[in-house]
């Protein structure tokens, strides 16, 4: 297949979403399409694979005027003083489209605010799942958890005093507002066998997600979770849904509530560094068992990150907050 070469170069950014600092975090490609570009979804996936980072995303922006169709001659700093700003958005692996991502989404919006690109607080995502928001937050007073904080080994946190006394004054969070994931018994020839990725591990709970078919698996402790061995032709060979989440109860005095990792080889991501859509799952799995709606949470991937979750159990929505940090900018020509 020849495939031409682009009209004009599409700006693209690579973002670490979920912490402050770069290598650390979620990687993810964020590339601002014009309404120009018509990409087919081989185009898509072929640049996903050349960026090679768990998630690729698409942005388009769409502007609704005065309730017509789009209309790309508007002013968008106008517009965006009498709306909030309006971006479909895709996402994808190195294999395929998927319907949700929280990391991807983190990205693009901190792509679009930190550029100066929107001039609202607040931006709308159109995708696959549904309208998904993002919005501005001011860095708390208070010495936030979040900022400047390491992951021992263990588990447990610790602040470095100076880093607090550094903050950028531009800097800012990222609040997401995500839609909650249902979870049901699983069946027990759904259940994948995983000894060897276990560790040891003594598994308390199996649930899995209605949405995307995820089994979450609650094992003893956060520590436990910390040292699984992930064994990936053990994971490879459960044909069940998007991943196997593992999560524990985190360690006392930790500042945490829950650790988990999430393993999806068959997506063509071996371990999620963090992924802010389990966590529509996760969040009410531990409300029940916590009797809260409140929670830090921390992905023990070896790149780690730390969630900041709020659970509206009422409207069954999911506020997930944190911080990205952009990592390189380019152009795309193919």
């Amino acid at each position: 297949m020849e495939i031409a070469v682009a009209k004009r170069p599409i700006k693209y950014s690579v973002v670490d979403a979920f912490t402050d600092r770069p290598f650390k975090g979620n990687p993810a490609a964020v590339c601002l399409l014009e309404g120009e570009d018509k990409k087919d979804d081989e185009w898509l996936l072929g640049v996903a694979r050349e960026f090679n980072v768990p998630i690729t995303c698409y942005l388009t922006r769409v502007v609704y005027h005065d309730g017509d169709s789009d209309d790309d001659n508007c002013d968008k700093s106008e517009y965006d003083k009498k709306y909030n700003p309006v971006f479909s958005i895709r996402w994808f692996t190195t294999v395929a489209e998927v319907d949700i991502c929280g990391h991807a989404t983190m990205a693009a919006a901190k792509v679009l605010f930190a550029s100066g690109l929107v001039k609202s607080n607040l931006i709308e995502f159109i995708g696959i799942s549904g309208s998904l928001t993002a919005k501005k937050c001011p860095i708390r007073k208070s010495v936030d958890i979040l900022d400047g904080t390491k992951i021992l080994s263990n588990g447990s946190i610790y602040c470095e005093e100076d880093v607090h006394c550094r903050r950028d004054p531009a800097d800012f969070f990222i609040e997401l507002d995500f839609p909650t994931t249902t979870l049901v018994e699983c069946d027990p020839s759904e259940i994948p066998s995983v000894p060897q990725t276990l560790n040891g591990a003594s598994v308390l709970n199996i649930k899995k997600t209605v949405s995307f078919g995820d089994i979450i698996i609650e094992v003893s402790s956060g520590q436990n979770v910390i040292d699984l061995k992930p064994n990936y032709d053990e994971l490879k060979g459960w044909k069940g849904g998007r991943g196997v989440v593992f999560t524990g109860k985190a360690p006392h005095g930790s500042g945490l509530d829950f650790i988990s990792r999430l393993f999806s080889p068959n997506l063509g991501v071996d371990e999620d560094a963090v992924c802010g859509s389990a966590h529509c799952a996760l969040a009410p799995y531990w409300s029940k068992k916590l009797g809260k709606y409140d929670f830090l949470a921390y992905m023990a991937s070896p790149r780690g990150g730390v969630l900041d979750l709020h659970l509206d159990k009422e409207n069954q929505r999911l506020k997930i907050r944190g911080k990205a940090f952009i990592v390189m900018e380019g152009a795309l020509f193919a």
